[in-house]
């Protein structure tokens, strides 16, 4: 647990729900072998993969715009937490500096990491979240060969569903 109730997180991947096809984006805490996953739209998924693999479009897309929205008018994005879980829903809020005060904003999970990855903000997630729908490995994942790592997430993602987060 960290001091303030809110633990720094960075991304780990993007995987496939193979029940629903859909996106998953995988949170990781940093220096711990927890791992929070969050299922995401199939748009945000490709925004932030997108971004992390450094591709550039001639014109910004919806997520560069809200960004360059925020650093044209003054502010800053310096970050976003994963705020809850509710009802199998995560919820989240973008933290932006301006003009000499914090204005949080209310956000979907996925669109605030979209953002984070373009504004270089942090991501945190709120302690409790990260004890009620974290997955813990017993190794770190860093030293585990990397199909034994591909294995256990399968293995983990064959037997959940959102449903297990509620």
């Amino acid at each position: 647990m960290s001091a303030d109730g809110f633990t720094r997180m960075s991304i780990y991947g993007i995987n496939l729900d193979l029940f629903s096809s859909s996106p998953i984006v995988i949170l990781k805490v940093e220096d711990d072998n927890r791992y929070l996953p969050i299922w995401i739209g199939q748009g945000e998924a490709r925004s932030i993969l997108m971004r992390l693999q450094n591709q550039q479009f001639s014109r910004p897309l919806t997520h560069d715009l809200a960004v360059n929205l925020v650093n044209e008018l003054g502010g800053n994005m310096n970050r976003v937490t994963v705020t809850r879980l509710q009802d199998s829903t995560f919820f989240a809020t973008i933290s932006v500096q301006i003009d000499g005060r914090t204005v949080e904003i209310d956000s979907r999970p996925s669109d605030a990491i979209a953002l984070a990855v373009r504004a270089g903000a942090e991501i945190f997630a709120a302690d409790e979240v990260i004890e009620e729908a974290a997955v813990v490995f017993d190794e770190a994942i860093e030293d585990t060969p990397e199909e034994e790592v591909v294995d256990k997430f399968k293995d983990w993602m064959n037997q959940v569903s959102p449903d297990d987060f509620k």
